[in-house]
């Protein structure tokens, strides 16, 4: 293998070391990130970027909503409790996160309180349902009383327990002066508890508790649903951060001296051991070793590192001593400023809205009003009549209740996971599958997405037995990747090693040692005297002899030859993109028909591909493993990726494949397709009903008991139809 080129910052946005001194010299911009336990939809992302974008000082604010996170670029006079205060004023709790203590996982009590409300909502609903069906049969007078009593009983406790979510979201609304989507979702729970204690105490021949109960039931399902399915989705950016060292043994008038990585300066002299992660970008001023920079590449081989070549932080070094002459630390490295790039796109991704969310910023106000102006026309047209009137303004509250409309999505996401799962796929974010459905270009990683990650030899054959027995005894002592691969072969084909004494592996080319009074390397081609090749490869050397090369190939993946097809079939434009050499990507393209590849490409030209594809109006499916995938996953329209990538591929992605067979991806297309005329459906079910329910409350021809039963049956109508993808 050749000693390969300097690599560049896979971020591209390493800064030349003059421009960073400068940069070190002044004041820095402050990054603060705000936790935002009470966001749950666009709008509240429309609102809190507005409120602190038009705050002094304040450059930029993004709102993640997955993680309930603001982060906020300002001038350093900016302080946490200063947006802290400006969004309570709007009426958003919010708390200062320290960027260090990120990776801490959050618990998920908010999902085991909300399955608590579900669970007692659904228990009382069932018995007070008991309970109505006795009245509906008959019961009169203190029977019919009683029965409403005991309701009232099981009913009132659990509205004020199980509506404890939109309650005190409301209230946060109405004293920060807005109305969101849960105040009418309160008032009709209040106003059918109310009216119901009220037709009790009267001895009316109506009571609602039955409504009010159910209604909260089917409300916290939706809420549940819509929490799922944003809860499951990790930071990659987060993954990328855990990657940085905290402190490096930094050399100082020769003694060692260990300091944390922040007070690590420009043109400092680090020593890196073999074993640990590359604390800094610099360059090697002594030694030589191998370094695994697979999170930059993506390629699990092993690349040579000695004087005079850049080393990157989050690289590990692994079998000699290093000193590397800083260029940049800290929030200066490369691996910062690549995990900034994800976090950025992360953001810009999670920006995307559902169309449930757009309707609902003119829901509540639509609400309002309808209700309101039954209440007023009913108390004119009944001569002042209160009971009539809050009746009737009740039944339009309930019956305009956004239940369907909020299940819309999550209900056909939930179907479309369930699906996909079962073909081994799992849906991370609610919003994947209406994305998915766009795409129409599909951008591939080579090693470990359209092949396994694992070398193979495939030229054993070609060579002396002789040559591969001492080849076999050579690797067999050796931990470099190549090696092992090859000693594995060797032993799998029967081949006994050799008798090789004297063995001594020389880091950062190879292994040598004697065999019948000659020396014998396996290695490098620039150590062996061998000519490198355009292919993935290890050389021996036996004596004077010519050396011998033994050639490798990545195994290729259960079904990549069917998804790139199925993909080309169903008319999307196919790209590779790798950071393995020519030879071996042109090869793999040629084999299954792609068009359009790209080799050698760092994690910047990766993003740079989509985003130049983004430019000519494409929508993009990135389907990668390697960390140097992660900010091109993240950037794209869609992405997936397979179990076996690591962390923060997995959290980048939309979608996670379980599997090793990849002909499920374009099965996911074709799904998330149908899902999305599901949820086009679904809102016409909604626009529907409402279109035909509303009028019906209005005239007065529907009590607060069938308004809530006509929205149970919009919402189940809603859930059947999301059920038909499966």
């Amino acid at each position: 293998m050749d000693v390969p080129a300097a690599s560049a910052c896979p971020a591209c946005l390493a800064a030349p070391s003059a421009e960073r001194i400068a940069a070190a010299a002044a004041p820095r911009d402050a990054r603060l990130f705000l936790s935002l336990p009470t966001a749950h939809c666009a709008v509240c992302i429309s609102d809190v970027e507005r409120a602190l974008a038009a705050e002094p000082g304040v450059r930029t604010a993004r709102v993640n909503l997955t993680l309930k996170r603001v982060a906020v670029e300002a001038d350093p006079e900016v302080t946490a409790e200063r947006l802290v205060a400006v969004l309570d004023r709007i009426g958003y709790e919010a708390h200062e996160l320290d960027p260090g203590t990120l990776m801490v996982t959050e618990t998920d009590r908010r999902g085991r309180d909300l399955l608590m409300r579900i669970g007692v909502s659904g228990f009382a609903m069932m018995n007070v349902m008991l309970l109505s069906v006795a009245v509906w049969s008959g019961a009169e007078d203190a029977t019919r009383d009683l029965f409403h009593w005991i309701s009232a009983a099981i009913a009132l406790p659990t509205v004020v327990f199980a509506g404890q979510p939109f309650f005190s979201s409301a209230w946060t609304s109405l004293k920060a002066g807005r109305l969101g989507m849960d105040v009418p979702i309160s008032l009709a729970l209040i106003l059918a508890s109310a009216i119901s204690v009220y037709e009790t105490m009267h001895s009316g021949h109506h009571a609602y508790f039955d409504a009010a109960v159910m209604l909260s039931f089917f409300l916290l399902v939706g809420r549940y649903l819509d929490y799922r399915t944003r809860a499951v989705a990790r930071s990659a950016a987060e993954e990328l951060a855990a990657l940085e060292v905290p402190r490096a043994v930094v050399l100082r008038e020769g003694a060692e001296v260990t300091v944390p990585v922040a007070e690590i300066a420009v043109d400092d002299l680090v020593l890196v051991r073999p074993g640990a992660r590359m604390p800094v970008d610099g360059t090697v001023t002594h030694g030589s070793s191998e370094v695994d920079r697979s999170f930059l590449t993506g390629e699990s081989l092993p690349a040579w590192a000695g004087i005079g070549s850049v080393v990157l932080a989050g690289e590990v070094n692994l079998t000699g001593p290093l000193t590397v002459r800083v260029t940049a630390a800290g929030r200066d490295t490369s691996l910062h400023r690549m995990a900034d790039l994800v976090a950025m796109a992360e953001s810009a991704r999670n920006r995307y809205t559902s169309l449930a969310d757009r309707m609902a910023r003119f829901y509540s106000p639509g609400v309002h009003i309808l209700a309101f102006s039954s209440f007023l026309g009913w108390m004119q047209i009944t001569g002042g009549d209160l009971r009539i009137s809050l009746n009737i303004a009740a039944a339009v509250l309930i019956i305009t209740c956004p239940c369907a409309l909020g299940l819309a999505v999550p209900a056909v996401v939930t179907a479309a996971s369930g699906k996909l799962f079962r073909k081994g796929l799992l849906i991370k974010d609610s919003t994947a599958l209406e994305r998915l459905a766009e795409i129409d270009t599909v951008v591939f990683d080579k090693t470990g997405t359209l092949t396994m990650g694992a070398p193979e030899p495939v030229n054993l054959a070609d060579l002396p037995d002789a040559a591969l027995e001492v080849a076999a005894a050579l690797a067999g002592a050796s931990s470099h990747p190549l090696a092992r691969a090859l000693a594995d072969a060797a032993r799998v084909a029967g081949i006994r090693p050799a008798t090789v004494t004297d063995l001594r592996e020389v880091p950062g080319y190879g292994i040598e040692g004697q065999w019948r009074g000659q020396v014998v390397r396996l290695g490098r081609a620039i150590w062996v005297g061998a000519e490198a090749g355009s292919i993935t490869a290890t050389h021996l050397k036996i004596g004077s002899a010519a050396p011998l090369s033994v050639a490798f190939a990545d195994r290729l993946r259960p079904g990549a030859a069917e998804a790139v097809a199925a993909f080309q079939k169903q008319g999307k434009a196919v790209h590779l993109i790798s950071g393995d050499v020519a030879g071996a990507v042109g090869d793999l393209a040629g084999r299954l028909g792609i068009e359009h590849w790209q080799a050698e490409a760092l994690p910047a030209d990766k993003v740079a591909l989509i985003a130049e594809l983004a430019a000519q109006g494409r929508k993009v499916l990135m389907i990668g493993d390697g960390l140097n995938d992660t900010a091109a996953l993240a950037a794209a329209h869609a992405s997936i990726s397979p179990a076996s990538a690591l962390d923060a591929a997995r959290a980048a992605s939309d979608i996670v494949l379980l599997g090793t067979d990849l002909s499920p991806v374009a099965e996911a297309v074709r799904v998330a397709v149908k899902a999305r005329r599901r949820i086009k459906e679904n809102f016409a079910i909604s626009l529907l009903y409402n279109v035909v329910a509303v009028p019906i409350a209005i005239v007065g021809l529907a009590t607060p008991l069938a308004a809530a039963l006509a929205m149970s049956l919009s919402s189940i109508t809603v859930s059947v139809n999301a059920l038909r993808l499966k």
